[in-house]
Parts: C-alpha cells; structure tokens; sequence
C-alpha cells in the first residue's frame, strides 16, 4: 500500500466512526474555553491511528486528540485531525472534514480529506490532486468561476489588529467581486483544490498543523497559487493562508488583504 493510499484508507476510517456517531448523544471534553472535544473526535482518531500503525509502525504521528508519539526529529510523521469542525458536528451540522497528511522531511508527500457524510475524498500523493467518489477516482481541477470565497473566523489571530479576516466582510471592493463564505471547517480548503470554492483565507500559524496540513497539499498538487496573507512563502514571515483557484484571484485578495490591513493601523 502506498503512502497515499494509507492516506485515505485511514482517513476512510475516521470518517465511518463520524458518520456511525452521529446524532448520537455525545460527551463533551473541555479543552479550553472555547475548544472542546467529543466522543467522536476520540474513537475517530482511534480509528485512524489504528490503521497507520499496523501499516506504518515506525512513523511518528501527531494527532488533534493524543498528541505526538514517536522521536521529535522524525522524518516521516502523520497529521491526524480526526474531525475538522467539532462544533458544527456536535449541533448536527453536517460540515466537517476528517484530515490526514503525511510530512516526509519539511514535505507532505501524502494526504486525504474526507467529507463523512457525502462519501468523498479529496486525495494527493504530493503530486497531483484527486477527488474520489462513487467508488471512482478524478483529478482536481480548481476554478475561480464561483466566486465563493471561504473565510475562516475563529481564533487565533496573531496579526491582529493590523489584520482580521472578519473585516473582508464588510470591505466594499471584496463584496464587489466574491460571495463570503463561513463553512468552519478545513473541508473548504479541499474544495479550493476541487473547484467548489475559489479561494480560502485564514490567519494563524499553520506549520504542521493537523487542521490545515492535508487541505494545503491539495491545493499545491492542484495546482492552486499559495502563499501566507501577505504574498509570502507559506509558514515564513507573518503567517496566515490565502490559497486562490487561479493567479488572478490570488492577486485580487493579496491587494484587498494590504489595503486593509494598511487602513487599520
């Protein structure tokens, strides 16, 4: 079994627990004051971490729920989110992603994102991006044609004030040319590498990142432009993603991003 493969079995299997659990009455564990797990973020990374481990024993893992296992300096370690979009799933709201991505060195060489409830994964050997469903596979192409636009709100934002995403939202050039979109969930990541979004912004510092890890691979082997809030090369400089369809896109958001950010200081 390759690397990407095991990418999606295990993410396949995260997604069966979400799908089986929900609607189910489900435990809540606090992890701060605005962050909380539920039994179906613990039995979904469970699930996972099953499947890597009998094929895969010896990599190093990090998971949203059981943290890091296996040598810090490993050179191969999977990124497990066993449910991307908690809060949404624990008010039976059906967006959600489970996510897993493979960093090889400073390189995620395999990921998956799978959407529980449609069946659909959004797959990449670090080389080009696939969509599969209906037991059939299609590559990813993305598109700037909807004009939708997925902006992520929660916390944290390190580059505030100087930058909120949540102030695109009222920015007249932005609402002159895209359609905001609020999905909170990494699953819209993978949708900018599908074409059902034209780009995605967030701020944050996303390096290893279980969250953003698998949606970000996507998006590269689609061939998406993307880069940090500012232009720059992702996780350097100020951080953040703004990932778009097409260049054009990107450029447009890259300049909305600077006026606002200017005009707020």
């Amino acid at each position: 079994m390759t690397d990407a493969q095991l990418a999606v079995a295990a993410a396949q299997a995260g997604a069966a627990v979400v799908r089986a659990l929900y609607g189910e009455p489900l435990e809540r564990f606090e992890k701060s004051a605005a962050d909380f797990a539920t039994t179906a973020d613990l039995e979904a990374e469970k699930a996972i971490l099953r499947v890597l481990r009998t094929a895969r024993p010896d990599d190093a893992i990090t998971g949203e729920e059981s943290g890091r296992t296996g040598a810090d300096g490993a050179e191969r370690r999977w990124l497990v989110d066993p449910l991307c979009g908690t809060l949404n799933y624990a008010v039976r709201n059906m967006l959600v992603a489970v996510n897993v991505a493979l960093r090889v060195g400073t390189r995620i060489t395999a990921a998956a994102s799978a959407d529980p409830f449609t069946d659909e994964v959004f797959w990449t050997d670090g080389e080009r991006a696939h969509l599969r469903g209906g037991g059939r596979d299609e590559e990813s192409v993305p598109s700037p044609d909807s004009r939708l636009v997925d902006v992520n709100l929660d916390p944290p934002f390190p580059n505030a004030p100087g930058f909120r995403v949540a102030r695109l939202l009222d920015d007249p050039g932005f609402i002159e040319r895209f359609r905001p979109r609020v999905v909170s969930t990494t699953l819209a990541v993978a949708w900018v590498a599908a074409g059902r979004r034209a780009a995605y912004v967030t701020d944050g510092d996303l390096r290893d990142s279980v969250h953003f890890a698998a949606g970000i691979a996507l998006c590269r082997a689609a061939g998406c432009v993307v880069t940090g809030i500012h232009g720059q090369l992702l996780h350097t400089g100020a951080g953040g993603l703004v990932v778009a369809a097409d260049r054009e896109t990107h450029t447009a958001l890259l300049k909305l991003i600077s006026g606002r950010s200017s005009g707020d200081r």
